[in-house]
């Protein structure tokens, strides 16, 4: 065994003397002890005599630790990416929503397929989990096929806002099956949301008649809007279910679960609509190229942001998905939000933004 100081062994080698070893048998049947209770000096150790431990690791520190506010940029980058996929969703009119979920997910599948062979992680996942998986892929597929309806019905704006009330499900969600804490500023967070919501929905029994027949599309923006709600109740079951998993399965894994329930679900009701078609302008092929591609882009910012940064700050920087919104609206589409709408942003924003700072301050305490 190497000793840990070589000076005299150095000596005695040029000094034309034998190398011996001249311990006691004691030591020489105890060498482990000898080395637990001999101290390093300062600044170093037994593993690395030449170099001070603490620089050593504080170089390592230095290297792995992220740029200053990565995460946030990755944050944005993925509601950026969203947007784009929601005004591309928005753009095909011709399709249905159901079909435009099914491409999305073929086109993942091609780039999540090679990535769970990289990582070795395998398409089945851990047996105690497979059932959170199913309820993972079938309620996010069907989010998903819900979101996409509701752009379709209603404006970018008004889909996006409502569609932003999940957290306030989440909470409620996880209080009951989770046993999650539901505190009084969750409820006042809640009222808040419901408040934006109601004022984008604009009901009559509340606005009164003169509401329906200003808007001629009245009735299909309240089928938006109610299918946006729809959506929002089973993004918030799919983030329970992903806070149940936690960290025990490889993100990848959850996102092709996702991936190829959904594809399943489309092919099913694709078949008994009678839907599937192949849209006929090659512009509209390339939006559906670019859904699938953006789509996951958003997906895996997101994940890479939430490693990185803490969520709080993460659920803040989410909410550019609504300023993205209204910019996309009112250049591709023309449309001037109503200050109904505006308003309720305002109260779904503060809600979210107000949930996201407490979750902060709790987690920095």
């Amino acid at each position: 065994m190497r000793p840990l100081d070589d000076t005299g062994a150095a000596k005695r080698q040029d000094s034309g003397l034998p190398l011996m070893d001249i311990r006691t048998p004691s030591s020489r049947q105890e060498p482990a002890a000898a080395e637990v209770v001999e101290t390093p000096g300062p600044g170093g150790c037994w593993q690395c005599p030449s170099s001070p431990c603490g620089s050593r690791a504080q170089q390592e520190a230095e290297k792995k630790a992220p740029c200053p506010g990565l995460g946030l940029f990755y944050t944005l980058l993925s509601a950026f990416l969203f947007s784009v996929g929601s005004l591309f969703v928005k753009k095909v009119q011709d399709i249905h929503a159901v079909e435009i979920s099914a491409f999305r997910c073929v086109f993942q599948m091609l780039i999540i397929i090679p990535c769970i062979i990289y990582r070795k992680t395998g398409f089945i996942g851990p047996k105690g989990q497979r059932i959170y998986l199913l309820l993972r892929g079938v309620l996010g597929s069907n989010a998903m096929i819900l979101l996409y309806y509701a752009y379709q019905l209603t404006s970018l704006a008004d889909a996006t806002v409502i569609s932003f009330s999940c957290p306030v499900f989440t909470s409620i969600i996880a209080c009951i099956f989770l046993k999650e804490k539901y505190s009084p500023w969750d409820a006042l967070f809640t009222a808040f949301t419901i408040t934006g919501v109601i004022l984008i929905v604009r009901p009559p029994f509340l606005f009164g008649s003169e509401v329906v027949e200003a808007d001629k599309d009245y009735s299909v923006h309240v089928k938006g809007a109610l299918v946006a709600l729809a959506h929002a109740v089973l993004a918030a079951m799919t983030l329970v279910i992903l806070r149940k998993i936690g960290t025990s399965v490889d993100y990848i894994l959850s996102i092709w679960y996702y991936v190829i329930f959904g594809l399943i679900e489309c092919v099913i009701v694709l078949s008994i609509l009678g839907e599937w078609r192949l849209p006929h302008c090659g512009l509209d092929r390339l939006f559906l190229i670019l859904i699938g591609m953006f789509g996951l882009g958003g997906q895996m910012f997101l994940a890479k942001a939430l490693q990185i940064e803490k969520a709080g700050p993460v659920a803040l920087m989410r909410t550019m998905d609504v300023v993205f919104a209204f910019i996309f609206q009112i250049i591709f589409f023309n449309d001037m939000p109503s200050w109904w709408t505006v308003g309720g942003s305002l109260c779904v924003i503060a809600s979210n933004t107000g949930a996201a700072i407490r979750k902060w301050c709790q987690s920095t305490k």
